[in-house]
């Protein structure tokens, strides 16, 4: 296992994240302790959470399984969505971030969590607000490092903005959505993060399983056809396109496409480290092997040219062709 800066904080973390979305729904808690031993085991000290992960048993059970190790490890939670009916258990709001907060430290048992992120971009609270919500949380030792996730390229250089203006703590991460074949990313997100020094952890590498393989039979039931809003997000002809030529790419290569799949994500020079999950063991082993493939420039190359490149953020596309 290699590790990497999480922002200039100066933390090391390791290479590969694992996200901990399966505890307590599709996986239980025997299988979310053995999943975390595998990870540990291979030297993965960064885990992230969210307070609204199966209603908030997935810190629950993170935090039992981190007793013993709390100090060795690198732990990120979420707030934003709602946990409650209360009108104003949600969003991004002073209150509500202090609020959910607490809660999440008492879920994991913890004093305090390395990385805070906000799960979503609040549109009712200005985010000079909200930058002064994560400061106050950093002032009280509750959060070391501010973190954002799926926030543009925009709302996040505005939030570094307030924070350098007014000498608050700055953002150290940020947590987009990017696989072969969410690429959105590249446009905006990723170059303003490398030349702002801030962390990129991106979530879905394998989108959300589409390119693991297992889809190349439409008929195959899994989250991508059970669930919704994965049904939804994955469901451009185009993409499943992809996934089909990608399994293939990968068959001739000796690749598990899910091992693929993460290894070219974590190769983007502005990533700092993929999220990986899993329901069990055996499937998390192929998201673990992707440290096994030397994923050159060329292979890269080779594996995006399978995908739409997204056009720039002028969307002169006529300059690209030259």
């Amino acid at each position: 296992m290699k590790y990497r800066t999480l922002g200039r904080s100066g933390v090391q973390v390791s290479q590969l994240c694992y996200g901990t979305m399966s505890f307590g729904g599709d996986a239980d808690e025997a299988a979310a302790a053995a999943m975390f031993k595998a990870a540990r085991d291979l030297g993965i000290n960064f885990f992230d959470t969210a307070n609204n992960y199966n209603a908030g048993k997935s810190e629950e059970i993170l935090g039992r399984l981190i007793r013993g190790s709390r100090d060795e490890l690198v732990i990120a939670t979420k707030v934003y969505n709602p946990m409650s009916k209360d009108v104003n258990a949600k969003g991004s709001s002073r209150r509500n971030v202090g609020l959910s907060l607490d809660a999440c430290l008492k879920r994991l048992q913890t004093d305090r969590v390395d990385v805070l992120y906000l799960h979503m971009r609040d549109a009712l609270t200005p985010i000079e607000e909200t930058m002064r919500a994560l400061e106050d949380m950093v002032r009280a030792g509750k959060v070391l490092y501010p973190a954002l996730s799926n926030h543009s390229a925009w709302e996040t250089q505005t939030a570094l903005a307030a924070q350098e203006a007014n000498g608050w703590a700055r953002l150290q991460a940020i947590q987009p959505m990017y696989s072969l074949v969410k690429r959105q990313a590249e446009v905006e997100i990723l170059p303003m993060a490398a030349a702002n020094g801030v962390s990129v952890f991106p979530y879905s590498p394998a989108g959300g399983g589409l390119l693991s393989g297992k889809y190349a039979d439409k008929g195959t039931k899994g989250r991508i056809a059970d669930n919704k809003q994965y049904a939804s997000r994955y469901s451009d002809a185009w993409m499943h396109d992809v996934a089909i030529e990608f399994s293939a790419f990968c068959k001739k290569r000796g690749f598990h496409p899910m091992s693929a799949a993460v290894a070219w994500v974590a190769a983007h020079p502005a990533v700092t480290a993929p999220i990986i999950g899993a329901r069990s063991v055996e499937q998390l082993q192929a998201s673990l092997d992707s440290l096994k493939i030397d994923m050159t420039p060329a292979l890269w190359a080779e594996i995006a040219a399978l995908s739409r490149t997204p056009p720039p953020a002028t969307d002169r596309l006529e300059e690209q062709k030259k």
